[in-house]
């Protein structure tokens, strides 16, 4: 499927901000938020930014280390309902988000041979 470059740009970012925000929740089953270990340190330097605006919508009774999860589905949300709908389909079907159908098709090309 050939998307439009606004389209492919748009969702690269949001599957990055999505994929790290889990990373920094599977991350955090193994390190604390404060940990001085370098990946953590930049997991969380960079989606506080992202989680703030997100704390007047989160429920309370979601305990801190599942909040980046809880952020990550409205990113996964937005890109699963809105963007097949702005760009008038009714549905986009299996590994349609341009970020995640490449990198399936590199995968499977590593083992195609």
């Amino acid at each position: 499927m050939n998307f439009p470059i606004w389209v492919i740009i748009l969702d690269y970012i949001m599957g990055m901000i999505m994929w790290t925000l889990i990373g920094r929740t599977a991350m955090n089953i193994f390190q604390r938020e404060d940990s001085n270990f370098f990946f953590m340190k930049m997991f969380v330097k960079f989606t506080n930014p992202i989680i703030k605006p997100f704390n007047i919508i989160t429920p309370s009774f979601i305990i801190p280390p599942l909040i980046p999860l809880y952020v990550a589905w409205f990113f996964y949300m937005f890109r699963f309902y809105f963007m097949p709908w702005a760009l008038g389909y009714s549905v986009m079907g299996m590994l349609s988000f341009p970020l995640e159908s490449e990198f399936t098709q590199v995968f499977l090309s590593l083992f195609k041979k």
